[in-house]
């Protein structure tokens, strides 16, 4: 199967795979962060095969819509790629960039996997958390949890474990505060940092119309 084939045939079973997924992280996401991978990647020294299959493999089976499970999809992305004849070697890479990814992983003290690879799906993922389309993925999700906008009686809680934020129930206000303003300085590409402060600047515009808004200042 040529590479291109290979690409072809993991949109085809990713766009499968997400039909009717919650529209945060459905095909349009993942379309997003495989753009975003292919443009912070011209700038990097990085397998560009890896780079797509990981972005575009990223969310087949995401662990808040399987009870937690962070296994299957990485379990998933590997017998796709086994069963289309990637290479070992290439389908280990992906499947790690997979597997730590998430900013929940952010939580805990080691590192266990690092490449130039992870560094440009990582950060176009949480490109995707940023910005306009970061805060219509946020309420998005948070409809979908049935979640209060604002609470002001309930704090962000901005010393979590990994656990806590995995089970987090809190207004969808707080997530910006627990995840969303902290991307900007998480980010490890030179384009993904240039590309982060716009879309925070954005955030940070909107949460001071937002509590405008709130309080009731014209």
């Amino acid at each position: 199967m040529t590479t291109e084939d290979l690409i072809e045939t993991t949109i085809t079973f990713v766009k499968a795979r997400l039909k009717g997924a919650e529209g945060g992280h459905d095909w349009f996401h993942t379309e997003r962060v495989y753009k975003n991978s292919l443009a912070i990647a011209k700038h990097e020294n990085v397998n560009i095969l890896v780079v797509s299959l990981a972005a575009l493999l990223h969310d087949i089976a995401d662990s808040k819509f399987h009870d937690g499970n962070e296994a299957i999809g990485p379990d998933l992305a590997r017998a796709f790629l086994t069963k289309n004849g990637l290479e070992p070697k290439l389908t280990n890479e992906v499947v790690e960039i997979i597997k730590s990814l998430s900013f929940k992983n952010t939580f805990e003290k080691k590192v266990s996997y690092m490449s130039e690879e992870l560094k440009v799906v990582q950060d176009a993922d949480r490109l995707d958390a940023m910005g306009a389309i970061g805060i219509a993925r946020c309420f998005n999700y948070g409809g979908f949890k049935n979640r209060v906008l604002y609470d002001p009686t309930i704090p962000p809680n901005l010393n979590m474990t990994k656990e806590e934020y995995k089970n987090a129930q809190g207004p969808t206000i707080n997530h910006f505060y627990e995840k969303l303003l902290l991307l900007k300085d998480q980010m490890t590409t030179e384009t993904g940092k240039k590309l982060a402060v716009k879309r925070h600047e954005f955030m940070e515009r909107y949460l001071e119309q937002f509590f405008n808004e709130w309080q009731g200042k014209i």
